[in-house]
């Protein structure tokens, strides 16, 4: 973890939930993380919004394009493609923007392959608040829908160790949503 950055693990998945069985906890998990960073809220705002940038900063991301064309401005409704490796697995999903607050919350959700907006996959959210002159605190969050995913595919698959799988995922995604957010500091 960078210190200058101070990434804090603020909440975790099922098991905070008080969740027993893991295919219904996966519905539910969620993972947060916060950092202080040293921009203003403004220019954090340019970067989270900046989807064609994720791919820089994230582990995961590999690449990612606006559906509704480059030049549609962030706003609520608009879509793009994320696409997305882990292990050896690769897949691409939509995503349909659902919040955007300048400079203070930028939202979206994974729809799976019904697109149903109602039930998505997983939905994602920044929020940002000023943490003093120049400085922005950021608070990065993922909670999985009711929607279908690879998650949820797997743990059905491997009923027997569901609750490792969950575990297993929401840590990688902790330590992807804390590196994307540290990447973020460098640029």
């Amino acid at each position: 973890m960078d210190d200058a950055v101070g990434v804090t693990d603020v909440t975790d998945g099922p098991e905070a939930a008080g969740a027993v069985d893991p295919l219904a906890a996966v519905t539910g998990a969620h993972v947060e993380v916060e950092a202080t960073l040293d921009l203003p809220p403004e220019r954090v705002w340019e970067l989270v919004t900046d989807v064609a940038r994720v791919p820089e900063w994230s582990p995961e991301c590999w690449k990612t394009e606006w559906l509704d064309g480059a030049d549609g401005g962030v706003r609520a409704g608009r879509r793009f493609a994320g696409s997305n490796r882990r292990q050896d697995r690769e897949w691409t999903v939509t995503c349909l923007v659902t919040e955007a607050d300048a400079p203070r919350a930028f939202g979206w959700s994974v729809l799976d392959r019904a697109e149903d907006p109602e039930r998505p996959s997983s939905r994602w959210r920044y929020e940002l608040a000023p943490a003093g002159p120049g400085r922005t605190l950021v608070r990065h969050s993922f909670v999985h829908g009711p929607g279908e995913s690879g998650l949820r595919e797997m743990m059905r698959a491997n009923r027997e160790i569901a609750a490792i799988i969950l575990e297993v995922r929401l840590g990688e995604l902790r330590r992807h949503m804390t590196d994307t957010l540290q990447a973020m500091t460098r640029t």
